[in-house]
């Protein structure tokens, strides 16, 4: 059994398709199949059942799939060690971090990050709650930055930051004429909100549902940048972190607190208990909680 083997299994697991697998890993269609064959008589028993056009993964390549996880796992945990041993001077860390806070949270600590440490490669991915946490368990990723709490086994989270919520509405909108505003204000107001998959979403309607009613967008979208686009443009309201909101200061839209009572959201880094972190790791998380509180004193 090669590592190639298993690095093909794992990306047949995770396409289900043959073709897209073999795409994916750059190599052709027939010699992935041959490669998975292969691995099969090694195995001792089918790891993909082919009823029609799909691919099931099978009880014997569900369990081996978990235990690759884990020979890649350990695998970068020696990188990790190894690397170790040339400090800072090379390596790499990869970031996952919550839409709502990749754009005015984490730069300030890449910029110096990347001015102390300019050979480690950087890379920062703005990603869903679900996204991060799929990340980290597949060994993808680093560290996260998520919404808290979070209950895994797996996973550990130190505290960052509150993230307060605020009513952003265009310019014109009465409801700016107002000091403050309570989460009733979706009620009757068009709003321009995030899908129901997201955790910002979830927590408006947790609200919401408390008060008897649940929130009717008139359109939802993926990115701040565009919800911001069509409040400024009339559409409706939105409800998003203030600090995103105070961050990206756009002259076309007023921002109204929410009050009695405000609504709060907890971030906080997250990482794979048994993965080893490296001192990039260690000094990155060091270098944002410093900032953190820097920013936020309170």
């Amino acid at each position: 059994m090669e590592l190639r083997q298993l690095e093909y299994f794992m990306a047949v697991c995770q396409e289900l398709h043959f073709t897209r697998a073999a795409d994916k890993l750059g190599i052709a269609q027939p010699s992935l199949s041959q490669q998975i064959r292969t691995l099969e008589h090694e195995i001792g028993s089918p790891l993909f059942d082919r009823v029609g056009k799909k691919t099931i993964i099978t009880e014997a390549g569900k369990i081996l799939l978990s235990h690759s996880y884990s020979v890649f796992h350990e695998l970068s945990q020696a990188r990790a060690a190894i690397s170790e041993l040339q400090g800072l001077k090379r390596g790499s860390l990869t970031i996952g971090a919550l839409l709502t806070v990749v754009n005015y949270l984490l730069p300030p600590t890449v910029i110096s990050f990347h001015e102390r440490y300019p050979n480690v490669k950087l890379s920062v991915q703005g990603l869903r709650t679900g996204d991060i946490y799929s990340g980290l368990l597949h060994n993808e990723l680093d560290l996260g930055i998520v919404f808290m709490p979070m209950e895994h086994e797996e996973l550990e989270t130190i505290p960052l930051c509150k993230q307060e919520l605020a009513l952003a509405a265009p310019l014109n909108h009465p409801v700016t004429q107002e000091r403050s505003v309570t989460i009733e204000a979706l009620r009757e107001t068009p709003s321009i909100l995030l899908p129901g998959n997201y955790h910002l979403r979830q927590l408006l309607n947790e609200r919401c549902r408390a008060l008897d009613f649940a929130p009717q967008p008139v359109l939802e979208m993926t990115t701040m940048e565009s919800i911001i686009n069509m409040v400024a443009q009339g559409v409706g309201v939105t409800v998003l972190p203030k600090a995103y909101l105070d961050y990206i200061a756009d002259p076309r839209i007023r921002i109204v607190p929410i009050a009695n009572p405000a609504i709060t959201t907890q971030i906080g880094v997250v990482y794979r208990k048994n993965k080893y972190l490296c001192a990039a790791s260690r000094v990155f998380m060091e270098q944002l909680i410093a900032t953190v509180k820097t920013q936020s004193p309170g």
